[in-house]
């Protein structure tokens, strides 16, 4: 790492591409280790603080929580790691990602099949305000309902 001097909270969060509200949040939430402060209070980061900034910034990007985070930053400062540890939070966020996705392109769908029906005239009937309208259900039952309108 570089010798840089001291960067502000300002400095460092624009170093790695996040705000400086993040900044504090993630030193809050332990994801960012407490940094030195001048006399008056500021905080001050060094340049390993804005790499770390920057691994955090990166990991959100792809979509990781903040425990997921957490476990890949100690993962990537303990230099004994296994690979696999790795992989395998990896492996279980792109799993959770497809499950979403399904989930998305469901709604997607129903969606589509609804805008599909609705005549989109000057008449007040629409078959989106009607199935809006219907009580909501467990996801079981939503499924079961998805697939009868689907079927359609």
């Amino acid at each position: 790492m570089s010798t840089a001097a001291p960067f502000t909270i300002g400095q460092a969060a624009s170093q790695a591409g996040v705000s400086a509200k993040m900044v504090r949040h993630y030193e809050a939430l332990g994801l960012l280790p407490p940094v030195a402060r001048t006399e008056a209070g500021y905080r001050l980061y060094a340049e390993r603080d804005v790499h770390v900034l920057r691994f955090i910034r990166r990991a959100r990007d792809l979509g990781f929580g903040m425990a997921e985070i957490a476990q890949l930053l100690a993962l990537w400062h303990d230099r004994q790691r296994a690979s696999a540890d790795v992989r395998r939070i990896a492996q279980q966020h792109v799993a959770d990602l497809d499950r979403r996705l399904a989930e998305l392109q469901a709604m997607r769908d129903t969606l589509q099949h609804l805008v599909a029906g609705c005549r989109g005239n000057d008449r007040p009937d629409c078959p989106i305000l009607d199935r809006l309208e219907r009580p909501s259900s467990g996801p079981a039952r939503r499924k079961a309902l998805l697939k009868q309108e689907l079927n359609r």
